[in-house]
């Protein structure tokens, strides 16, 4: 192979490294032309950023193209901060993993006394998927006491049922033993250590300097404009508990990146609380994917992969790390499909392995 050459964009917001190869590829791999999608795509090589460009347009009644710094809702990729942040609370000495819900959320139904942290992590918990709609006025009480009071699709510990609702348990869990609210804990203990400045609910200033304009406007499978997240109804504080601690957290692509490099040290997590994250605990029925604690794990020919993705009616992201050599990928977009076109959630795996294969080659 010949050694890629890396195109730099000129400083400035938005601007980032552009590897050729990678954007040939996405060049004739994406849909094109009017009504296509508007994304970021990252890609890095160890603590390497090689890729951080968008394609389309982010906003196109204001003909605003998508870039590096471009804001979207991560969705489901949220989980694994929620994950994270359970482990760095057992390393400040609040809780384990171990811990039945009852400490922090009693008192507890009969059925449910038994479930433990560690199940809401791993969807094995038998709770039900979720309660309503993502942006259902719904208070963290109303969440916990309509869990609670939710009828278990499993015993607890013995099989697995992806629960959105877990994880809002999970954030209702940091709440109480941090004494913090669920961002306020994230913005502090994750991303102010990883640099992650545009990421967050409401703590980020998205409002600053237009900064508003910098979000995602999402378009449904028609093409039509469904608003960005924040026009969407949210408590002062962030989104409503049906969606708070198992989606609905912004960022960019350039924070993803930062987010990849502080897991790949010790900036957010110490060794022996990253082996807990990144170990596959429970298989997921009807394929080969393993789960672990907000990462699910496929095995290939590069080793095996950590990855999430997430998703709404409208958009789409899905995040991937090599965890041999530390490759990375994040890409996301504001369309996930085109009604009877194209869908790029059905092309997830075919986008991460043809970007991370460019991403891996540098000779």
């Amino acid at each position: 192979y010949k050694r890629q050459a890396h195109a730099h964009a000129a400083p400035g917001a938005g601007s980032g490294p552009v590897d050729r190869s990678i954007a040939r590829y996405l060049a004739r791999t994406l849909p094109a032309g009017p009504g296509g999608p508007g994304g970021t795509v990252v890609a890095a090589r160890g603590g390497d950023l090689v890729h951080c460009a968008g394609f389309g347009l982010a906003d196109r009644a204001a003909g605003t193209p998508a870039d590096c710094d471009t804001v979207y809702d991560v969705m489901s990729v949220t989980k694994q901060f929620t994950a994270a942040a359970v482990l760095k609370l057992e390393t400040q000495g609040r809780l384990r993993v171990t811990d039945r819900i009852g400490r922090f959320l009693g008192p507890v139904p009969r059925d449910k006394r038994r479930i433990t942290l560690h199940q809401l992590l791993t969807h094995t918990a038998g709770l039900t998927e979720g309660l309503g709609d993502d942006y259902d006025p719904v208070s963290r009480g109303e969440l916990v006491d309509g869990v609670l009071k939710s009828r278990l699709r499993s015993a607890p510990g013995t099989e697995f049922h992806y629960s959105n609702a877990g994880y809002s348990l999970l954030a209702a869990v940091i709440e109480k033993a941090s004494g913090r609210s669920y961002e306020r804990y994230l913005s502090a203990n994750l991303f102010a250590p990883a640099g992650m400045t545009r990421t967050g609910y409401v703590l980020p200033d998205f409002d600053r300097d237009r900064g508003r304009d910098r979000i995602a406007v999402e378009y449904d499978g028609d093409g039509r404009a469904r608003g960005r997240p924040l026009d969407h109804p949210w408590a002062a504080d962030g989104p409503y508990w049906n969606l708070r601690g198992n989606g609905g957290m912004l960022s960019t692509g350039r924070d993803m990146f930062r987010w990849h490099r502080a897991l790949s040290g010790a900036l957010v997590l110490p060794p022996r609380a990253k082996r807990k994250l990144f170990r596959p605990y429970v298989g997921i029925p009807g394929g080969q994917e393993r789960y672990g604690y907000g990462w699910g794990f496929l095995c290939t020919g590069d080793g095996r992969i950590a990855w999430h993705n997430g998703g709404n009616d409208w958009s789409f992201a899905s995040f991937a790390r090599t965890l041999r050599d530390g490759t990375m990928v994040y890409w996301t977009t504001n369309q996930a499909y085109q009604r009877g076109k194209w869908n790029l959630e059905e092309r997830e795996f075919e986008l991460l392995r043809g970007i991370a294969d460019r991403a891996r080659d540098d000779d």
